[in-house]
């Protein structure tokens, strides 16, 4: 007999039953919670007053009954787990999974193609917006489209034309209208008649200013034909247009409140490359600053000039 069995036998006593009862309570306590231990997560064991099922001297004292871990492991925040899905059959289970990749491929590719066509436009308005590779940046400053409207209850401007050729250029080269009146912030459009009076082909370039000088700042050109090249064959007539405003903003400097005239002036060269390969026109500097108005400035020696002198 162990000593479970002489305890049992004191409890008849009833001296030693109270004492005895307690430290039979404390033992099947232990033993219980050993065997919730051992017998895994599946269950654990909790004590139920009063239970009907067992009989005997302790039946209205302690029983034992299996009770589910997940009810009392799971805190009172916490949400139960959400019923997961039942497949009738493996086949089931793999349609199903095989649908939410092909969803998932369908988007990826249908992501890729959208990206694709939208690459382009994306890139032009990034280079207009910063100029990237040489693309003019637009809706910026004076150029704005809110800023080209005209000042009706200013005063007209006055735009006279002037043009000049190089004694080297046989090229005739007059403005089509004399004059034209503007109102700041209003664009005009003018045009130039060019014409090769030889017999061979000749690649000319412009230079142009804007006088007086305290006007310069505000006179725009959207489309001009000046700084760059232009190959008339021979005997060749061609019309140049040009397409320039007046920034409002000249309604704002007191220099130029009393201007009334504004002389235009173009002059074409004969064209010539320089050593770095650059047209530019073909004639002394003094006299292609002066058809820039510049006439009156000293100006510094060029780059390859400085680059010479160095070496020597």
């Amino acid at each position: 007999m162990n000593h479970l069995g002489f305890r049992a036998a004191a409890l008849l006593r009833p001296s030693c039953r109270g004492v005895c009862l307690s430290s039979l309570r404390t033992e099947v306590s232990s033993c219980s919670a050993r065997r919730a231990v051992h017998s895994g997560p599946r269950h654990t064991w909790r004590t139920l007053p009063h239970s009907p099922r067992r009989a005997g001297p302790f039946a209205s004292q302690i029983s034992w009954r299996p009770a589910s871990t997940h009810s009392g492991s799971s805190s009172p925040g916490t949400p139960p787990p959400g019923p997961r899905p039942q497949f009738k059959s493996r086949q089931e289970m793999y349609a199903s999974r095989n649908r939410s990749l092909l969803m998932y491929t369908t988007a990826v590719i249908v992501l890729g193609v959208g990206v694709t066509y939208a690459a382009v436009p994306l890139y032009r308005m990034f280079c207009a917006a910063t100029g990237f590779a040489g693309t003019p940046k637009v809706g910026m400053g004076k150029f704005e489209a809110e800023r080209l409207v005209p000042v009706e209850d200013a005063k007209r401007i006055k735009v006279h034309f002037n043009a000049d050729t190089s004694d080297a250029l046989p090229w005739s080269f007059v403005p089509q209208q004399k004059f034209v009146s503007v109102l700041p912030g209003e664009t005009s459009l003018a045009f130039y008649k060019a014409k090769n009076k030889s017999d061979k082909d000749i690649i000319g370039i412009a230079t142009y200013n804007v006088t007086p000088d305290r006007i310069a700042p505000y006179f725009a050109k959207v489309e001009c034909f000046c700084f760059e090249e232009q190959k008339l064959l021979a005997g060749e007539e061609v019309d140049m247009p040009l397409l320039f405003f007046i920034d409002r903003d000249v309604l704002d400097d007191p220099a130029c409140r009393n201007l009334d005239d504004i002389v235009l002036s173009y002059t074409f060269f004969r064209a010539r490359r320089n050593e770095q390969g650059h047209l530019e026109p073909d004639a002394p500097d003094d006299v292609v600053q002066a058809s820039q108005g510049f006439s009156g400035y000293e100006h510094a020696p060029k780059a390859e000039v400085r680059s010479k002198n160095t070496t020597a």
